[in-house]
């Protein structure tokens, strides 16, 4: 098997468990946190933004463009100029749609919580906290979804793309 086939494989597969999380999260755990009241819904995600920063979930957040730039330049070295671009698009997408969203407008929001001091808090001061993040944030990782399952599907149409050596 060929480094370019592995890169290939390697990014997909990357880029495939990075839009399932997404997605995953956004048609199970927000829909079930819509459920639960203030303080259940402020104390879940401030013990998910310490959970999710784990190395299972981190290294492939981060080295899915990585993989996906490093396959597009494998694929152009050797001339498959056209599965290069489009993996060269797929690596932007995720760049700047998954990673530049997360970091931008994600993390300030998740930051933000996790400054919120739940044990002193009143029922107020969970709901103006809710409010000031639950809506903000899902609208961001809508996004983030869709660029990542756009991401993929990019991904994807790149490995369909005849190669020099086919």
């Amino acid at each position: 098997m060929s480094v370019r086939l592995v890169l290939l494989i390697v990014s997909l597969v990357s880029a495939g468990l990075m839009a399932g999380l997404f997605f995953g999260w956004s048609v199970s755990v927000i829909p079930g946190l819509r459920r639960v009241d203030d303080r259940s819904y402020v104390q879940t995600m401030q013990s998910i933004n310490v959970a999710i920063v784990n190395p299972v979930f981190v290294i492939p957040f981060f080295v899915t463009p990585m993989f996906l730039a490093a396959a597009a330049i494998a694929e152009y070295r050797v001339g498959n100029t056209r599965r290069a671009w489009v993996l060269g698009v797929a690596a932007a997408t995720y760049l700047f749609g998954v990673l530049g969203v997360t970091v931008g407008g994600n993390i300030p929001l998740n930051d933000q919580l996790d400054a919120f001091d739940l044990p002193s808090s009143q029922s107020e001061s969970l709901r103006t906290a809710r409010a000031d993040y639950e809506q903000p944030w899902n609208r961001w990782h809508t996004v983030r979804t869709v660029l990542s399952v756009v991401t993929f599907a990019i991904a994807a149409v790149a490995a369909t793309i005849a190669t020099e050596d086919a």
